[in-house]
């Protein structure tokens, strides 16, 4: 017997998506292009803050996420 699924995490990105899509119609004129929404939203997200924060303090490879880049320690 298949046990039941008690999340979807398909549906969820789904419905994140159209949130998003409906917020970004709405603002439209905002923005110069969804990807600029995307960016100016999520850096305003305090999950999306507190998870640069964990990679800048992991100092990991060079990595360019929401405009701001990381330096690479790992060839010091």
């Amino acid at each position: 017997m298949t046990k039941k699924k008690s999340f979807d995490c398909v549906e969820m990105k789904h419905q994140a998506q159209k949130r998003l899509q409906s917020e970004y119609e709405a603002r439209k004129g905002e923005f110069s292009s969804y990807a600029e929404f995307i960016t100016a939203t999520a850096s305003h997200s305090p999950e999306t803050r507190a998870f640069l924060e964990k990679v800048r303090r992991a100092g990991k490879n060079a990595i360019h996420i929401i405009g701001e880049t990381t330096k690479n320690y790992s060839d010091q």
